[in-house]
C-alpha cells in the first residue's frame, strides 16, 4: 500500500473508530476542498478552517454568516437582520471573490457573484470547510480570496436515525429541524427538513416602516445505492425557500419571495487500484421575485465536472478533470438582461511527497465564452523542518469573470475586463504538543482591472490595481474539558489606483472561542472585535467611518440524557451598538433557548 493509501486509510480509520470527544479533540479534521482530494488539515498546504458539527450546534446560529465571521479574515456586512444582505469579504477581497460551494456544487449567482449565504440554515450542515487564498485553479471563476464548502448532513451509522431540535427567542424568532436517515449495505437515504422565522427588527434608525421579517424552510435529501461493480450512485437535492422584508431607497418597507437550489447526480468509481473517478451533474438554480413590483432576478446554471485521480507512485497523486458549464441569466426591472454563456476548463494537480516536502503543483485552463481563455496556477510547497515545525510557502493566480449585473445591470457596463489575481503567501504551523497548536501566515493578493462602481455615480469601471497584504496568526488548545481557540488578522486592503481602503473591510479583528464541559453541563463564549471600516454615507454617499466594536456571545447546554440536551445563548451580551453597513441597524441583546433530540448515528 503507498503513502498517500496509508495516509488516507489511518485518517478514516481514526475518524470512524475513534471519534474525537469534547474533552479531548487531538484528531486532525479531514477535508477535500483544498486540493479536491482526502487529506487532513494539517496536510493542506494551504490556510483551512473548518467549522464541526459540534461548532455549529453550539453556536445555534441561524445561518452561516453568524458562524463564519467568528473566523478571523472573514468580514461580514448585512443590511439587518436574519435574511437580509449579507456580504462576506475573504481577506479583504470583494464580496464576489469567495466561492461557495454546496457539496462541491458553485453557489454563487451568475448575476450578483455574491452567493446568498443568508439562505443556508446551519441545521442541515455537517461542516463548513474553508480554504483562503487562490483556488480558480481547481474551481474557476471567483476563487479569488478563497473557497468556502458546505457539507450537508448525512447519517454515519448503519440502520434507521433520526435527530431533531426546536428552538425560541427574542424578535419572535422560531426555529425547528428533523433529520432522518437509513444507511444500508447497499442503499442510504436521507431527508432533513429545516424551518427558521423571525418577526426581525427595524433595519434602518430612520425608518418607522416597521420590522423586516424573515421566513426560511430548507430541505436536503438524498438517495445512493452502491452496485456489486463498485459503482456508487447517489443523487441528492438541498433548497432553501421563502420571504424576506427589506427597506427600499425612500425607507418604504417591502419583501421579496426567494428559492435557492442545488441538485446533483454523482457517479464515483474505482477502476484500478490506482485510479478513482467521479463524474458529477448538477443543477443551480438561484430566483429572486420582489412582490410589489415585477422586479426578478434568476440564475440557472447546468454543470459537468469529471474529477480523476491516479496515484502513479507511492509520491505522485495527480489530479486531472474537464468541467463544462452553462449558465443562463434573467433579469427584470432595476437591471434588465436576458443572458446565457458557456463555461469550459480543464485542469491538472500533481501532489507530491517526497521524505519531509510535499510540493503541490496545479494548472487550469479555462474557456469562456465571452472572455477567452484564461490560464491559472498554483504553486505551493510545505517543508516538515521538525516534528513540531511545518513550513510553508505558495503563490497562485486567480481570475474573476464580471458578473450579469456589473455588464448589464444599472450602471454596468458591457465592455468591462475580467479581474485577475496573485496571491504570495508564506507560512508556518507549530504544534507544541497534542493539546497546543498554532500559525501563522503572511499574504500579499494583487488584483488587477478590479470592478467598482463608486459613488455618486455608481457606474461600473475597473480600477488599475488593488493590493491587499496581511498577516494571519491562530492559536488552538484542547485539553481534558476545556477547548479554545484563538484568531487574528491585520490586513491593508487597499484600492491602490487612489490610495484608499476598500470599503467594508476591517483592517485589523480578533476572535476567539472558548468552552468548557462538566458532566452534563457545558458553557462557552466567543468574542469578536473588528477595527474601524469605512463606508459610504448612506445618504450624502461620502466615504464614512465605521467605529470599531466588540460583540460577545454566550452558550450554555446541559443533557437532560444521552440523546436529549436543552441549550441556551445569549446573542451580543453586552448589548454593543454597532453598524456593518452605514445606517443600517445590527441585533441588540438577544436570547435564544433551545431543546435537541440527537441520538448517535447522525
Amino acid at each position: 500500500m503507498n503513502t498517500f493509501k496509508k495516509t488516507l486509510l489511518t485518517s478514516l480509520v481514526c475518524a470512524v473508530v475513534s471519534p474525537v470527544s469534547a474533552a479531548d479533540k487531538t484528531l486532525e479534521p479531514i477535508v477535500v476542498t483544498a486540493s479536491r482530494t482526502v487529506q487532513t488539515v494539517d496536510e493542506a498546504l494551504a490556510p483551512v478552517i473548518v467549522i464541526d458539527r459540534e461548532e455549529i450546534e453550539r453556536s445555534q446560529a441561524v445561518d452561516i454568516a453568524e458562524l463564519l465571521r467568528f473566523h478571523a479574515g472573514l468580514d461580514i456586512a448585512r443590511t439587518g437582520g436574519a435574511g437580509s444582505q449579507t456580504s462576506l469579504f475573504t481577506r479583504g477581497t470583494e464580496s464576489d471573490h469567495t466561492l461557495i460551494l454546496i457539496d462541491g456544487v458553485k453557489f454563487n449567482p451568475g448575476t450578483t457573484g455574491g452567493a446568498a449565504i443568508q439562505n443556508i440554515n446551519p441545521e442541515i450542515i455537517e461542516r463548513i470547510e474553508i480554504v483562503k487564498g487562490p483556488r480558480s485553479t481547481l474551481y474557476g471563476s471567483e476563487a479569488i480570496g478563497g473557497v468556502i464548502n458546505i457539507i450537508t448532513r448525512r447519517g454515519k451509522a448503519k440502520g434507521t436515525h433520526a435527530n431533531a431540535s426546536m428552538a425560541i427567542g427574542e424578535d419572535s424568532t422560531r426555529k425547528f429541524s428533523a433529520n432522518v436517515a437509513h444507511g444500508g449495505k447497499v442503499f442510504r437515504a436521507g431527508l432533513g427538513f429545516a424551518v427558521n422565522n423571525t418577526g426581525g427588527f427595524p433595519a434602518r434608525r430612520a425608518s418607522t416602516a416597521g420590522d423586516n421579517e424573515n421566513s426560511n424552510t430548507s430541505i436536503n435529501t438524498y438517495f445512493g445505492v452502491k452496485l456489486n461493480n463498485g459503482l456508487d450512485v447517489e443523487l441528492s437535492h438541498w433548497q432553501s425557500s421563502g420571504n424576506n422584508s427589506y427597506l427600499n431607497s425612500s425607507l418604504a418597507l417591502r419583501d421579496q419571495d426567494f428559492t435557492n437550489s442545488v441538485t446533483a447526480l454523482t457517479f464515483k468509481a474505482d477502476p484500478s487500484d490506482i485510479w478513482s473517478t467521479t463524474l458529477k451533474l448538477s443543477r443551480l438554480e438561484d430566483d429572486l421575485d420582489q412582490n410589489q413590483n415585477s422586479n426578478t432576478s434568476r440564475t440557472v446554471r447546468n454543470v459537468l465536472d469529471w474529477q480523476n485521480d491516479i496515484e502513479l507512485n507511492q509520491h505522485h497523486l495527480v489530479t486531472a478533470g474537464i468541467s463544462l458549464s452553462s449558465e443562463d441569466l434573467t433579469s427584470v426591472g432595476f437591471s434588465t438582461y436576458d443572458e446565457n454563456t458557456n463555461v469550459n476548463a480543464i485542469f491538472i494537480q500533481d501532489n507530491i511527497q517526497y521524505g519531509n516536502h510535499q510540493l503541490l503543483v496545479a494548472a487550469r485552463n479555462t474557456d469562456h465564452e465571452d472572455f477567452g481563455d484564461h490560464a491559472t496556477w498554483n504553486l505551493e510547497y510545505g517543508y516538515q523542518a521538525t516534528e513540531k515545525l511545518r513550513l510553508l510557502a505558495g503563490v497562485g493566480t486567480a481570475f474573476h469573470a464580471p458578473t450579469g449585473n456589473d455588464r448589464f445591470g444599472s450602471g454596468g457596463k458591457i465592455d468591462l475586463n475580467p479581474e485577475t489575481s496573485r496571491n504570495i503567501e508564506l507560512g508556518l504551523r507549530y504544534k507544541m504538543n497534542q493539546h497546543h497548536s498554532a500559525s501563522v501566515s503572511i499574504f500579499d493578493n494583487k488584483i488587477k482591472d478590479l470592478i467598482t462602481f463608486p459613488a455618486p455615480a455608481f457606474t461600473a469601471e475597473n480600477v488599475q490595481e488593488a493590493r491587499i497584504n496581511g498577516l494571519e496568526l491562530g492559536y488552538k488548545f484542547a485539553k481534558g474539558p476545556w477547548q479554545a481557540r484563538a484568531e487574528a488578522i491585520f490586513q491593508d486592503p487597499k484600492n491602490e489606483s487612489n490610495d484608499t481602503l476598500l470599503l467594508r473591510r476591517a483592517k485589523r479583528s480578533l476572535t476567539a472561542s472558548v468552552a468548557y464541559t462538566h458532566g452534563s453541563y457545558r458553557i462557552g463564549a466567543d468574542i469578536l472585535a473588528s477595527g474601524d471600516r469605512e463606508d459610504f454615507d448612506a445618504f450624502t454617499f461620502s466615504r464614512k467611518d465605521l467605529d470599531a466594536y466588540t460583540t460577545v456571545n454566550l452558550n450554555a447546554s446541559y443533557a437532560l440524557d444521552k440523546d436529549w440536551r436543552i441549550q441556551a445563548r445569549i446573542e451580543n451580551l453586552f448589548d454593543e451598538a454597532y453598524d456593518l453597513v452605514d445606517d443600517y441597524t445590527t441585533p441588540g441583546r438577544t436570547a435564544l433557548i433551545e431543546l435537541r433530540y440527537s441520538p448517535k448515528g447522525f
